[in-house]
């Protein structure tokens, strides 16, 4: 879905503060927002309102990403170190390109230990957010909407399975992403990707998972 640069943003962290990776696609790069309005860095800001004290995230995500380029692109920009926080969103290139729901499974598998794994080992530090429906906006007015949501609804029940089996964070933002049917002012510009009005919703219902993710390691 769309084109653009592939990012990887390092993380500002100073002494003592926790670490945060985000990874993903057009949604984690924040694709037709401001830099300070992306998802990962309204979260970090809210974690730090609540009183943890956080850097700015790094990001490695690229719009257009499927799970496969995903975990390429990590491989290339190989984060080092570990991490108190590490998001991952990944999969609507799997839907929009016809790819099948069992590849899905197994490569968002791959990457859910590759982000526990940058975690410490830790799946309690990995919070995962559902697929956004890309249907209720304008770009698919041509394409078929019920066939998207179905398909979308599909790959979250295997990225939920797979969270809960791991013992991550599973934060659904899909229902969210629907309120862009009737409230234009979600969307970016171009008609397809969220406004930062609703990365801060995103940002909002991520939060109470992320300070369970902080929590145990000394954020207050």
């Amino acid at each position: 879905m769309g084109t653009g640069n592939h990012a990887v943003v390092p993380d500002r962290t100073a002494p003592g503060e926790v670490r945060y990776l985000a990874l993903g696609d057009s949604y984690t790069i924040g694709a037709g927002v401001n830099a300070d309005l992306r998802w990962p860095v309204q979260l970090a800001a809210g974690l730090r309102a609540s009183g943890v004290a956080i850097g700015e995230p790094g990001i490695i995500a690229r719009t257009g990403w499927t799970t496969d380029e995903l975990s390429a692109g990590i491989d290339r920009a190989a984060p080092s170190g570990s991490f108190e926080i590490v998001s991952l969103l990944i999969g609507v290139n799997n839907q929009y390109r016809g790819r099948a729901a069992e590849e899905y499974r197994t490569e968002f598998r791959t990457l859910l230990q590759r982000a526990i794994g940058f975690a410490g080992g830790h799946a309690d530090r990995v919070v995962v957010l559902s697929i956004p429906d890309w249907g209720v906006t304008p770009f698919a007015r041509t394409r078929n909407r019920s066939r998207i949501a179905t398909e979308i609804g599909h790959l979250n029940q295997v990225n939920r399975e797979e969270t809960e089996r791991a013992g991550a964070h599973y934060v659904d933002v899909t229902p969210q992403s629907r309120s862009a049917a009737a409230d234009r002012s979600m969307l970016a510009s171009d008609g397809l990707h969220p406004s930062a009005k609703m990365y801060a919703e995103w940002a909002r219902l991520a939060l109470p998972a992320a300070r369970q993710a902080v929590l145990g390691h000394g954020a207050r």
